[in-house]
């Protein structure tokens, strides 16, 4: 990972957009205005805000989704995390009853331990991830390796072509489209790296490649995951009544008859979230970091605060412990609130997807140039992009719906009332407060435009260094 520049910098002044909050240098700098990468990223970057779609609103109410998607996954990998703890727990010790609160403090654990890491060990997190790939590759065929081995198997037409309805619902269409939003959860998340770009090399060549990488390997892994429990669920009604909580661990268990490996593959699943967790704070800290310096967010000048000494956004991770421990504290109070926030979660992402790539797709069908780029979909961009977003925009519809029905207010999908309520507070900050003083990428970029180049910058950073 690459070392972040820690400077301040007094941009142009361009109209009537007011100048940066500056700390002061003697308690704390704050990380550099965007000028980390080479010269071409900042320059494919500013041609394609010299047409942009993305308007100013839109560039700031998706940094909100982003924002509340990204902190919201954190709670939602680590309860899925410590409900699996649980599991392993109740599978162990018939008489254990699960509490609210122990899964409250094993969400809290597991965020915290996602937070240390970011905070001590983030020199070292690049190489960390090699191992966890290790382990996510061959711990997937230890896992499937006994099920297919060891597993009666159903035939292949119960297996590929029988399909079940268990929320009640009408058609068989409706009971897909909810239950394939399980699944969607794990495709969520490949833009990590996007918000990591400027700590990363050449970004505008390495992370789209990186992305593709990452998509295709989990999509042939993912595959052969769902192909092996669909041949070796054979009695869907009992995994589904399990006193573990999770189909997957009666599954487990039922197969190998053991409680020892039932938990060894219960753990690879486990470590594997865990880190997933640490790689998901490392995201919503540099979010919430970069949208931030943009003014975006309330208490922007603290939360874009960087200390002297520290690689790290610290305010911005301190941020993202607290709404882990404000979440997962809901859950004590109920569980339905807790489900509605993980449920935004997907909302929120795809909502930014949405906007993100209907941008491309306005843009392309206008016949506007796209700017020349390191990477590119070539000819297959505009059929790509709106694939995309036939895909996306009724899964995004469907996210709002309950699992099953009856539906009351135990069973009731509220994601779609705090989705609302939290678009309509970003909206009301903006009109109050955030439209005089946000400053969308696009408009620093061209502040190159206005006569800072790279000459002026770094004369800038060594100047402030030497005052530092």
């Amino acid at each position: 990972m690459a070392e972040k520049i820690a400077h301040t910098i007094h941009p142009v002044k361009l109209d009537d957009t007011p100048e940066w909050n500056t700390a002061d240098v003697s308690e704390d700098v704050i990380v550099a205005d965007k000028w980390q990468g080479n010269t071409i990223d900042r320059s494919e970057m500013r041609m394609l805000g010299r047409v942009q779609v993305l308007r100013k609103y839109l560039s700031y109410i998706t940094g909100w989704l982003l924002a509340i998607g990204w902190q919201g996954a954190i709670v939602g990998l680590s309860f899925v995390a410590g409900t699996i703890v649980q599991g392993l727990i109740t599978l162990n010790n018939p008489s254990y009853e699960p509490q609210p609160w122990h899964g409250t403090l094993l969400v809290i654990a597991a965020v915290a331990i996602a937070i240390g890491v970011n905070v001590f060990l983030s020199k070292i997190l690049p190489l960390a991830e090699i191992p966890i790939l290790i382990l996510h590759v061959v711990g997937l065929f230890a896992i499937i390796i006994p099920l297919l081995v060891m597993a009666p198997k159903n035939d292949a037409r119960t297996a590929l072509l029988e399909v079940t309805n268990g929320g009640g619902w009408s058609t068989t269409g409706t009971s897909f489209m909810i239950g394939l939003l399980t699944a969607l959860s794990s495709m969520m998340g490949f833009d990590c790296a996007v918000h990591m770009s400027e700590e990363v090399k050449n970004a505008s060549r390495t992370l789209p490649r990186a992305i593709l990488m990452g998509a295709s390997i989990n999509a042939v892994l993912g595959y052969i995951c769902v192909f092996t429990l669909c041949f070796t669920m054979t009695d869907i009604p009992k995994l589904l009544d399990s006193s573990t909580g999770f189909p997957f661990l009666q599954l487990f268990y039922d197969v190998t008859g053991s409680n020892a490996a039932t938990g060894v593959m219960a753990a690879i699943i486990i470590i594997t979230l865990i880190m997933a967790v640490v790689s998901e704070v490392a995201t919503a800290s540099r979010q919430i970091w970069a949208f931030s310096r943009d003014d975006g967010l309330p208490f922007s000048r603290y939360l874009r605060r960087v200390r002297h000494g520290w690689n790290i956004p610290l305010n911005a991770l301190w941020v993202s412990f607290g709404f882990g421990v404000i979440i997962a504290l809901i859950n004590l109070g109920s569980s339905v609130a807790l489900n509605a926030i993980v449920s935004l979660t997907i909302s929120a992402l795809i909502s930014s997807y949405i906007v993100s790539i209907g941008c491309l797709v306005s843009k392309r069908l206008r016949g506007e140039a796209m700017p020349p780029s390191r990477f590119s979909l070539g000819k297959h961009g505009l059929a790509i992009n709106v694939i995309a977003l036939l895909f996306l925009c009724p899964i995004f519809i469907f996210c709002f719906f309950p699992i099953a029905t009856p539906v009351d207010k135990e069973t009731m999908n509220w994601a779609s009332t705090m989705f609302g309520g939290i678009t309509i507070f970003a909206t009301i900050w903006y009109v109050l407060v955030a439209k005089a003083i946000y400053r969308p990428p696009v408009l620093i970029q061209n502040r190159e435009l206005q006569g800072v180049d790279e000459k002026d910058i770094h004369s800038n950073v060594q100047e402030v260094g030497e005052k530092m």
